[in-house]
Order: C-alpha cells, then structure tokens, then sequence
C-alpha cells in the first residue's frame, strides 16, 4: 500500500510539467517603438519577462538604460539589446522608480525602503524623507544635482543629488502625487497629478498652482507634453489639450473606445497620441479622431505602468507593464516588514526561553549533585 502510494507520488514530480510561456498578457514587461507606437518590439532583460514599474533613459546617451522592475534594478548601455542586472547585492527587491541626473553622470534608484545613488562608480545608500518610501516617482530637473521625489505621501526636492531633501508639496491639496513631469525648455518648470488634478510650478516646487479649470469627470489622470510645449491630459478616456499650459482646456478627438480605461501615462509626437492605460496601451494618429486598440504583441489586459520617450527620438517610446502596481507591491512590502519584525521578536523570545530553561536546568542539575554528596 505505502509503497504504491510512494510510487504514485514520484510519477506525479516527475510528469512534464508545463512551462510558463512568453504570454505579453501574463507576463507583462518592457517593449520598445521607434516609429510612435505603430509597431513595437520587445526588449525583456534576461530569460524571464520582469514587471516594469519605471525606465530613465540617460539624457546623455539614449542607448543608456535603468529598467526598475518588481524584482530589482537593470541596465543595458546598447539601447535594450544586452541588460545586466544592477547591483544585485545591494538593489534587493523591487525598485520603484529611477532617474539620470541632468549630466547623465549619476543615477538615482528608489528601492522599498531606501533611496540608492550611483556616481558612477558603485550604489550607496541615501537618506529618504520620512513617509516617502518608496518612492511613487523620481524626475531629474533640468539642472545638474536637481530631482524631484513623490513619494508615499508628500513630494520633495534635492538639489544635490538625495543628499539633502525639502518638502516641496504642502501647497498641494492631496496625500501624495501620482507623476511628475517638466516642460521641455523651462529648467525651472515642474508639473504634477494629484488628486486628479493638474499643479504647476515655475519656481522649482517652491509654489504651486492648480490647473484643472475646464476638464469635466473625475478630473486628470495623466499628462503629456508635445514638441511645442503644449499640454495635454487625459481624463475619463477624453483628451483635453491646453496652448497655454493648463489654462482654457478644450477636448480633442472623440473618446478612447474603453472609457473606462484608466489612464497612466501619455505621449504626442505631431498628429500620434499614445496613451498607456491599465488595460493596454491605445494609439491615435490622426489627433484622437480614430483610436487604434492595443497592437498584437503588446499586453492588451495589464496595466501599462512605463511610457517613456527618447528626449532626442520624439518617435522613439518606451512602453513598460507589470502584473502588480505600485498599491500591492507597497502592501506586500509592508506586510513582508512586519513578518520579518514578527519573525525577530519571535527568535528573541524563542532565544530568550531557551537560555531559561538551560539555566533551570543546571540548578536541578546542580541541587541533584549536592543532594546526592550530602
């Protein structure tokens, strides 16, 4: 009986078991266009596809990449061809958000509790404002030493490079800041989404305005700027377009087919609006007026979480989806903190009862032997 019973259990483990295909609308991960979205190409590190949750590209060699995933840091230098996972010693866990410094020269990685920088030559750890890890997003300003940091709630700024930070968005009506974004051209210039709606600064986060006036719904959930500086949004799946950013906002085109499509990120080049939503990525040519669903290849059910574009390409983008969003890798961070706290007291207090029953037991040992020599 028993060994029948063995027997079984060893042709069940030693079956051909499935293996997990390179499904897009499983696995997610990170795809490339040069051409605006009309046709894309995959570009996954490694032998498994990992869930992209950021991208900078270095403003200074656009073939120089840091790839934030669910399941650490990394780096390709030839444009996506050949990635190398970062620091592996040190990057552990899920790296939320990355930026090039305006120099190209140093980075900056938000990791689940702490912020790393690299000078180039290794990863240290820096100090994180209190309540912001990790990281919801990190954008270099346009001047060397400049970065903005959301993080889990409030917003902040260094200008020297994370070794110092301030609190930058008290004048924001809202917990936390969902992206961060600066026109082209304008160094001083940073514009933010929260709580649906669109802030802007022209005195490097020092003092904001809101500028939401005119978008119907449930306000702003994402924003793009074009070659010329104009501003764009997305809104309940309708395009809005700002000449004078983020004042008199007008809808343009019709609405994205999934309404109910939550806008990430956006991107425009000329006539092509690519918007990355959490059910794929959508694509327009003609200003909104036909709406292309997600392309064959491309995950059409995840949340498209990285659209990012090449500041010297404007047809070359970066789209990046992840199965688990900033929300559920937070929680799983948090409750992985209180397992480990848990799992700590638990060895101090099992180490602790340990050293008292060896001690009760040397005194009984100790009373027996005088016992016995009396």
């Amino acid at each position: 009986m028993h060994r029948g019973l063995v027997a079984l259990a060893t042709a069940f483990v030693l079956l051909p078991q499935e293996a997990p295909a390179h499904d897009p609308d499983t696995l997610g991960g990170v795809f490339r266009t040069h051409d605006v979205g009309a046709t894309w190409t995959s570009i996954n590190p490694g032998i498994f596809v990992s869930g992209a949750l950021a991208l900078a590209v270095s403003p200074r060699d656009p073939n120089h990449l840091l790839l934030a995933t669910d399941s650490g840091l990394w780096r390709s230098r030839n444009g996506g061809r050949d990635w190398d996972v970062e620091a592996p010693g040190i990057l552990t866990g899920p790296a939320f958000a990355a930026a090039f410094d305006a120099d190209g020269q140093r980075a900056l990685v938000a990791g689940s509790t702490t912020l790393f920088r690299d000078d180039g030559d290794r990863w240290r750890p820096v100090r994180t404002p209190a309540g912001a890890a990790p990281a919801r997003a990190l954008l270099a300003g346009a001047v060397p030493g400049r970065v903005y940091l959301a993080g889990r709630s409030g917003l902040y700024r260094s200008d020297d490079w994370g070794q110092s930070w301030a609190n930058a968005g008290s004048a924001i009506e809202a917990d936390h800041v969902d992206a961060l974004l600066a026109p082209p051209g304008r160094p001083d210039d940073v514009y933010a989404v929260a709580g649906g709606s669109v802030w802007s600064s022209n005195d490097a986060a020092r003092s904001w305005q809101r500028r939401t006036g005119g978008v119907p719904g449930h306000g702003v959930e994402a924003v793009g700027f074009d070659s010329t500086a104009r501003l764009w949004a997305v809104g309940s799946g309708q395009v809005f377009r700002s000449d004078h950013p983020g004042e008199r906002w007008r809808p343009v085109g019709k609405p994205v087919p999934e309404t109910l499509a939550m806008a990430l990120a956006m991107a425009i080049s000329g006539e092509v609006i690519v918007i990355a939503t959490d059910r794929g990525v959508f694509r327009s040519a003609d200003g909104g007026e036909r709406w292309e669903l997600p392309k064959e290849g491309l995950p059409a059910h995840l949340a498209a979480r990285v659209l990012v574009g090449d500041s010297r390409s404007p047809t070359t983008l970066y789209a990046g989806f992840a199965l688990t969003g900033y929300e559920d890798l937070q929680t799983r961070v948090r409750r992985s903190e209180t397992a480990s706290s848990r799992s700590s007291l638990g060895s101090i207090v099992g180490g602790f009862g340990l050293v008292v029953l060896l001690a009760l037991g040397v005194i009984a040992a100790a009373r027996h032997l005088a016992h016995k020599l009396r």
